[in-house]
């Protein structure tokens, strides 16, 4: 049963059995507040503003709202000819990037949704072959995106939906222009 802060179960959600299941697989048993609040608007293509302490699953607020969304519909085929980026999660950090990626890749486990995340401080090359062969999701630091972006490798045409993850510590970073 719903409370007017939100959903007191996952179950009360409909997501599909799949993200359920990964739930399960993860331990997760009762949404936090965040989630409790946030995922139902998600769910129903409302643009949201979520704030809450590290640690508090804002993570999977925005993350199975966006899984579902995705399994929902078919990608558009982009310039390279494969199926392009539908969604895009920016972070300020590689660290978290690539936590956020790996949460994708947990939550989205039994999708048929596929992910990568590009960062600097590491080799191009890999990336820009990973977002060739087309992914759903692409979790990115701005300046990679934007490096790859304009050197042709990279196509946003696509894009559904656009989280902005800590985006106070991008602004802070000196990502303001660019995000």
């Amino acid at each position: 049963m719903s409370t007017p802060d939100g959903i007191t179960s996952f179950a009360e959600l409909d997501l599909p059995a799949t993200l359920q299941k990964a739930l399960v697989d993860v331990g997760y048993e009762t949404p936090s507040a965040i989630q409790s609040r946030i995922i139902p608007h998600m769910l129903e293509g409302v643009d949201v503003l979520g704030q809450a302490q590290t640690g508090t699953g804002k993570t999977a607020a925005f993350t199975l709202p966006m899984l579902h969304k995705l399994t929902m519909s078919r990608s558009s085929t982009n310039r390279f000819g494969v199926f392009g980026i539908r969604a895009l999660v920016l972070t300020p950090t590689r660290e978290l990037a690539a936590q956020v990626e790996e949460s994708v890749r947990d939550y989205g486990k039994y999708l048929k949704l596929d992910s990568t995340v590009i960062f600097g401080g590491v080799g191009m090359n890999p990336q820009i072959n990973k977002v060739k062969r087309g992914v759903d999701i692409l979790v990115a630091t701005p300046g990679r995106l934007l490096d790859l972006q304009q050197q042709g490798f990279v196509d946003l045409s696509g894009v559904q939906m656009l989280v902005l993850d800590e985006a106070d510590r991008m602004l802070d970073m000196g990502f303001i222009h660019d995000v």
